[in-house]
């Protein structure tokens, strides 16, 4: 374990009227305790799980890779802020790491291209050729495989978007590999039934008033996969 745990300090917010601090699930939240190589967020979309891994990214130190050249109608000043009024635990002093989030990839692969043009040499530590020339799921597979053999802590924010069940599998084969090496640590915020499914990680659900432990069986992503495939089994049963 590298990080052990995450407080708030909802008593120094700037603002309760604005997102996220409007969120009263970070004002009920006191800590967040990490006690598994591997912690999945989940729950429905709005709920602050993106916001809060991104949040201890920073508080981290870790840079986030985004496409400064964005332009929007509005600006929310406090969504980035959440990471200072936050505290992180380490067990051992600070080790590197690096945020994934799936819309802000392209941006990186695009930047790597750029990099490896003036030294080549850059791609090795991804896979040895440019992500923007394989598949979206190829290159975030390369991507995963070269960057985790590394120390440190890693955030993923929804890594399933663009991996096929069978790609989903496959990366939580890496993430057992990777936790049980000892030399990783992983946050995932997910709707992957299948990645829920991690042997012996930590979930917490952003469903209720307050960060809370739960169960596989009791999320509604797997209530609402179990009661679908239910149905069609019944559905696919040959008429009498």
């Amino acid at each position: 374990m590298h990080l052990n745990s995450v407080t708030f300090h909802p008593e120094k917010y700037p603002t309760k009227e604005v997102y996220p601090f409007s969120l009263p699930i970070f004002h009920k939240t006191k800590i967040v305790n990490l006690s598994s190589p591997i912690t999945l967020f989940v729950g429905e979309n709005g709920t602050g799980k993106s916001t809060l891994l991104e949040a201890i990214a920073l508080a981290c130190g870790i840079h986030i890779w985004r496409n400064s050249e964005r332009s929007r109608p509005s600006y929310n000043h406090y969504e980035d802020k959440l990471c200072n009024y936050i505290t992180v635990e380490w067990q051992n002093g600070r080790v590197p790491g690096s945020f994934f989030g799936s819309q802000i990839f392209q941006h990186f692969a695009e930047l790597l291209d750029g990099w490896a043009a003036a030294d080549r040499g850059q791609l090795n530590y991804f896979g040895g050729k440019s992500l923007t020339t394989q598949s979206h799921g190829q290159s975030l597979m390369s991507f995963f495989e070269s960057r985790y053999k590394i120390k440190g802590i890693y955030l993923l924010d929804e890594p399933e978007t663009a991996l096929s069940p069978k790609s989903q599998i496959e990366l939580l084969s890496l993430l057992e590999k990777m936790s049980n090496a000892g030399h990783a640590q992983f946050i995932i915020a997910t709707h992957s039934p299948l990645l829920l499914a991690c042997p012996n990680a930590k979930l917490y659900s952003f469903d209720s008033l307050d960060i809370s432990s739960t169960s596989y069986e009791q999320t509604p992503h797997y209530r609402l996969y179990k009661s679908f495939f239910d149905q069609t089994d019944e559905f696919l049963k040959p008429k009498k």
